[in-house]
């Protein structure tokens, strides 16, 4: 049988493939614009389907509605009970909002100083590509596990989860028995002078979308005094948002670990910013970190508004995203959102909660697993661990939920910049040497997990 280290060596041999078989996914728009009809996942999930067929291992698809398709394989294990590990990714991306401000088509993945361009290259085909590579490589090694290993990449994650994984664990949960599971939501690797440390993603914040609402008069726009110009009252919101101030937290376990990012003084409310800025002059993806997860966040995405040009808006629509740290309630973001309209007249909102914050332990089985995994994917020793609060959300609620340990962890290289990945923004893309150092840590963690020989 082939050594873990045999298994390893053949992921450099294939980097080509892992990168071709990367471009074919990218290459296969499946946006998720929030609205029915969209997501097209089908389209990705049969193409895996058939792509894992001639390999040799079987997998089924499940859709919620047509055009919607989850795909879920199974390499079972010698016990013949339920899976030990589960490889956790989704299918959708979000939309491209100005194709003209990308270097390539934002769906032509081409290649580029190391690496590869398009909307999902990092978010979340990489670390499909990755998990889906390791599974071959098991199967053409014919490696035979002690315990199952279970890939499930659903639709849906870029909206909530309803046609996905969220709808998976109200009428499939079968599709998701695992004891263990690791998922998008962490492993950013961040470096202070010559010391290394990876952020273990062990749960997340919270997510909601607000829907404000401003509502006025309409009129003729040449007498717009006879009527009341929402727009205005909009003004004002956004003035205030602008200008608002959060409760600052330095509670989260996180900020426990900070003296492995040479930072002596210990993080306060009082402090904190100091911290952050300090953070900002040498290491600014650390200070983007501590300021996401010491406080709630409140930011205007979207306005809807106006009939016509020549009108007076009776109402305008404005959607905010919130991000909440995990003790922060429905009824917290209310009091906060009460104190920053206070006074603008013709105001109504409500919320839609996306996703309770949500947390697994930091000492268990498999966060030592992927610190041994991580090691031998990359060839360091001397990797420091940190557990670490997602600012995003991802489909690891639904796990948590049902009682499954679930981490976020990509295997990111170490040289590979992570602001670089610019998830959801314009030229989105991920290192080739990130994609071959996920391959190996999939590899070397589920031959751990499971048992393998």
């Amino acid at each position: 049988m082939p050594s873990l280290q045999s298994l390893l060596d053949q992921v450099d041999q294939a980097t080509n493939e892992i990168v071709e078989f990367h471009q074919s996914l990218v290459r296969i728009p499946t946006v998720n614009t929030g609205f029915m009809p969209t997501g097209d996942e089908t389209d990705v999930a049969v193409y895996i389907k058939e792509w894992l067929a001639k390999e040799g291992i079987d997998s089924q698809l499940l859709a919620r509605d047509e055009g919607r398709d989850n795909i879920i394989s199974v390499l079972p294990g010698a016990d013949h009970e339920k899976t030990r590990l589960m490889y956790m990714s989704h299918t959708d991306v979000v939309p491209v909002e100005d194709w003209d401000k990308w270097r390539f088509d934002p769906f032509s993945a081409e290649i580029s100083g190391g690496r590869i361009y398009g909307r999902g290259a990092s978010d979340c085909k990489a670390l499909l590509a990755s998990q889906l590579m390791a599974m071959a490589i098991f199967k053409r090694n014919d490696v035979r596990l002690s315990h199952g290993l279970r890939l499930v990449s659903g639709a849906d994650e870029e909206h909530g989860g309803r046609w996905g994984f969220g709808w998976l664990a109200d009428n499939h949960p079968e599709t998701l028995e695992s004891e263990f599971a690791v998922n998008e939501g962490g492993g950013t690797p961040v470096e202070t002078g010559s010391s290394l440390a990876y952020l273990l993603g062990t749960g997340e914040k919270g997510r909601m979308e607000v829907h404000i609402r401003f509502k006025g008069v309409s009129a003729h726009a040449s007498v717009a005094w006879t009527g009341t110009n929402s727009s205005y009252a909009l003004a004002n919101a956004l003035g205030a948002i602008e200008g608002y101030e959060p409760d600052l937290d330095t509670s989260l376990e996180f900020f426990n670990h900070l003296g492995t990012f040479a930072i002596e003084d210990r993080p306060t409310p009082g402090n904190i910013e100091s911290i952050i800025a300090q953070a900002n002059e040498d290491n600014p993806r650390l200070g983007t970190i501590l300021r996401a997860l010491s406080r709630m966040t409140l930011t205007p995405t979207m306005i809807n508004g106006g009939i016509k040009s020549n009108s007076v808006p009776e109402v305008f629509e404005l959607t905010c995203d919130v991000r909440t740290l995990p003790f922060q309630t429905e009824e917290y973001v209310r009091e906060q959102l009460d104190k920053v309209l206070e006074g603008i007249p013709g105001v109504e909102y409500d919320i839609d909660y996306m996703s309770v914050p949500n947390e697994s332990p930091f000492e268990t089985e498999l966060a030592e697993a992927i610190k041994r995994a991580q090691s031998l994917a990359v060839s360091r020793d001397d990797i420091q661990w940190v557990p670490a609060v997602s600012n995003g959300f991802t489909d690891s609620r639904f796990t948590r939920n049902l009682g499954i340990v679930t981490y976020g962890f990509s295997g990111v290289h170490p040289d590979d910049d992570p602001t670089l990945s610019r998830a959801h923004g314009t030229d989105e893309s991920v290192g080739i040497a990130s994609l071959v150092s996920a391959t190996k840590c999939m590899i070397a963690l589920a031959y751990d997990m499971c048992g393998g020989s």
